[in-house]
Order: structure tokens, then sequence, then C-alpha cells
């Protein structure tokens, strides 16, 4: 399996290649030259296979051979070793709940998986790496923890100040060792763009091995799809289900999109946005348009400008109506996730986090109003949506919405007696250069 760039100018990698460089020399996003189909078996025995065989033979053709089968498939039982269950919420909707693995959110799959790969990549090699990263909340965190401890890399994690949840920024600046927070007095976009400078220096990357952490980088976006296959195996409805995804950066939905082509059963996607709604906009007009991130009570997805979008039309073979026909998209404000997170606990006791809580009031809304031309049986429309952090990530606006404390789980509460420690720099890539360079 070889990968390309979104731009079509770099030379075509391995996965090792793609990994360890994270994006193209010519700033593209690599993407699979084919798309694999799944086999019939996998789908005909899914209910029967465990997380960690479904999860090696997903990704073992994406890989290519560059990590032996046995380190792969050890790699894989690491990366989803806790529980992905599918929560009945009501007579139609189901919650995945993907915040059951270490840092209490979905990137955690993502992450685990990336710092093994990385890690067995690094050996033997005599310069260290360094993983650079971007987040807008859980990313960090998911990284920081993934990469913990891991041997010839060290990590560097740019937060936007005042914009990540306590919890979220406790769990990236609190582990020291190999992981160091820079505090960026800007946006998340801010971040990225920072970081995406970083990967086209030259000079800085003469010095120091880059890579990135981020979902562009295909060991992070790739194992995504694991938890769409745990949620059909779990799936007992007479149709494929309707899936509706958080959406800020896209990578998480284009994970779920690549296992759709690939063969898993999925009726429709919804991409539930809050008011940075890009790709909303991008389905009402056909123009794909960036804006000034906005800051929102669900912060992971506040996005302007999301990197895994180009990803999509190259699913999708550039054709602007098929993706229109395989994928709706709602923009949900901050008035209306609060709402619904009181309204859901209140008439079914299940309580949301603030993402959550956009990816259900989206599929209720596609399931009400979006279907009604589609042929469905005679129960109705069905669908799930990624729950992607614990609620207690966002404990302000969730307990102010339910009216209750909630309970804090035991792994968190030694963190909450933890001091960050993190570097303050301005939104400036002169800053993170310096910071780079010198750091040795």
């Amino acid at each position: 399996m070889l990968y390309y760039s979104t731009n079509k100018i770099s030379p075509k990698v391995d996965f090792k290649e793609a990994t360890i460089h994270g994006q193209a020399p010519d700033k593209g996003l690599y993407f699979p030259e084919q798309i694999p189909a799944l086999s019939k078996n996998l789908l005909a025995s899914l209910k029967h296979t465990s997380k960690a065989d479904i999860a090696f033979e997903v990704i073992r053709p994406y890989v290519g051979g560059t990590i032996p089968d046995t380190e792969l498939h050890e790699i894989c039982a690491h990366t989803v070793n806790f529980d992905f269950p599918l929560v009945q919420v009501n007579e139609n909707i189901s919650s995945l709940e993907l915040f059951h693995g270490p840092t209490l959110a979905f990137k955690d799959v993502g992450a685990r998986f990336m710092s093994r790969c990385l890690g067995y990549f690094s050996r033997g090699n005599n310069k260290k790496i360094t993983v650079l990263v971007a987040t807008s909340g859980d990313t960090g965190s998911a990284v920081a923890n993934g990469f913990l401890g891991v041997e010839g890399v060290e990590v560097v994690i740019l937060y936007p100040s005042g914009k990540v949840s306590k919890i979220q920024e406790l769990q990236l600046t609190t582990l020291g060792q190999n992981i160091k927070a820079l505090e960026v007095q800007g946006t998340f976009d801010d971040c990225q763009k920072m970081v995406k400078q970083a990967f086209t220096d030259a000079e800085l990357n003469q010095k120091l091995f880059l890579t990135s952490a981020n979902s562009i980088n295909v060991a992070r976006w790739l194992p995504q799809q694991f938890y769409y296959f745990y949620a059909l195996q779990q799936w007992t409805g007479e149709e494929p289900p309707v899936i509706s995804v958080p959406s800020g950066n896209f990578g998480n939905i284009c994970a779920g999109l690549l296992a759709a082509v690939s063969g898993l059963p999925v009726k429709h996607f919804v991409a539930a946005c809050n008011s940075n709604d890009v790709f909303t906009r991008y389905l009402q007009s056909g123009l794909f348009e960036t804006m000034e991130a906005v800051a929102t009570i669900s912060n992971a997805m506040d996005v302007g400008n999301p990197s895994n979008f180009v990803r999509i039309p190259e699913l999708f073979g550039h054709d602007y109506q098929k993706i229109k026909s395989f994928i709706s998209s709602y923009r949900v404000s901050d008035a209306t996730t609060a709402e619904t997170i009181q309204r859901v606990f209140k008439d079914y006791h299940y309580i949301l986090d603030p993402h959550g809580a956009v990816g259900y009031y989206a599929l209720e809304e596609f399931l009400c109003h979006g279907e009604r031309s589609r042929t469905m049986t005679s129960g109705g429309p069905k669908g799930l949506f990624l729950e992607t952090a614990h609620p207690l990530k966002f404990s302000d606006v969730v307990e102010k919405a339910i009216g209750q404390t909630l309970e804090i789980p035991a792994s968190l509460q030694q963190l909450l007696q933890l001091k960050k420690q993190s570097v303050v720099v301005k939104p400036e890539y002169d800053e993170l250069k310096s910071y780079l360079m010198d750091k040795d």
C-alpha cells in the first residue's frame, strides 16, 4: 500500500514514511492509493470476532507489511483494550460511547495506535523524533498519554490558552517526562497554522526529526475506523444505521466514511457541527470557504479550517453530488446544545457531553426531517451518534444543564490535585521555532 499527497506533487510513500513524516512535503495530506474492500468473511463474522482481530484485519492492508503481523496484532490489541459500548438512549437513537479509554475521549484510539507504530519505527534510529501536535482539546491529552515514556520520542503540544476545559488542560500539562505543553495565546487555528509552518521550515527540519500526531497523520486517522466496526458489531436494527459524528477537524468522520466506502454497511452519515459550520455551508453551496474559529461550549470542534476536509473529495472521486448523497450536515448553536443536554437527561436519564449533544441533536433532526424522501422500514429510521468524551471533561456546562453534580471517576481525582506545567507563547511561528531550536 502506497500513499499519495492530496496536492499530487510529492512522491508516493509507504505507511512507515507517511507515519514518520506526518504531512507530505508539498503540504498535502497522505491518502491511500487504493481503498481495500472489506472481506465478506469479516463482515459475516463481525458479531463474533474480537475487537483486536477486527482492528488487525481492518488496518493490515493500510500498513502494507511495514510492521510484521505479530507486532501489528499486538499494537492493535493494546490500542483497543477497553470497552466501546453502544447504549440505547431511546427507541430510535443509540450512543456509541467512546470515552472508556485512559483519557476519557475517542482520540485514545488513534493516539495509542500511532504511538506504538512510531515507537516501532524509531527502533535503531539515532535521532530523537519530535512529535508536534496542535489540539483543540482531547487530541492533546490522548497524545500525551499515548506517547508518555515512549523511548526516542519527544512530544510538543500546542493548545489555545483558555479555550480547553480544566481537565483537558491538566491531562496534557501534568505528565512531564517526554511531554511538553505550549500554551498559545490564540485559537486552535493559530496552533494548527504554527504546526503546519514548522513542517515546511527547512532549517528546523534539518535539526529536528519532526512528525505530527494530529489526524492529518495516517497512523492517527486510519485506526479511527475501528469503533465504527464495533458499533455495527452491536447494532440490532433491521437496516444499517444512520451515523451522526460531532465534527471539527473532520478526521473522525473521514475515518467512518473510509470504512463505509470499504464496505461497512452504513445508511447515511451526518456531520454534526457547532457554530464553526464550514462543512454545513459547503454542502449547501458547493464552495469550501474557511472562517475564523468561533469559541463554543463544544470546544474540541472549534475549527474554522478543518484539515481533513481535503480527504472527503478524494474518497468520492471529487464528485460533489455523491458527497451530498452520502452526507448531511447540521449547525447546532450553544443554546441548542445546552438545551439538548438538559432535555435528554430529563426525558431519558442519559448524560451527554457538549459534543455528544451536538451529535444527538443533528441526528434527531435528520431522522425527523431528513429521511422522509428515503425508503425506510415501517419502524422508522434509526441511528447512532458518537459520544466522543466523558461528560465530566465539560462539567461546568453539563452540571449547569442537568442541575446535578457529576461524580468524579477515580482516574481523575488525583489529576485534579496536580499543577499544570506549560510554556506560554504568542500565536507567532517565530516563538514556536525559537522554542524548538533551543529546547535541546
